[in-house]
């Protein structure tokens, strides 16, 4: 599974960065591994959200479970879509 990514450019003071890198460099990682640890540490207490589904989510799911037998299978996405038309 692919994770998806952002890109985040952090602004640091000179001395800041250095003591990063060097902090990076005693565990044999690049400073960008090293913040990421640094976050992970930071958050993994933390627990990840939870969303209730709406009602209309919850109908709609209820209906596609129950109209299961109704479903078919597609191999190819773009070629179903394209015979729609």
């Amino acid at each position: 599974m692919i994770t998806q990514q952002a890109q985040i450019k952090l602004n640091l003071p000179l001395a800041l960065k250095e003591y990063l890198e060097s902090k990076a460099s005693r565990f044999g990682m690049p400073l960008a591994g090293y913040i990421k640890h640094l976050i992970l540490k930071d958050v993994e207490s933390m627990d990840y959200p939870v969303f209730e589904a709406s009602d209309r989510t919850i109908k709609k799911a209820k209906e596609a479970i129950k109209n299961r037998d109704k479903s078919i299978l597609v191999e190819d996405v773009d070629k179903f879509f394209n015979n729609l038309k």
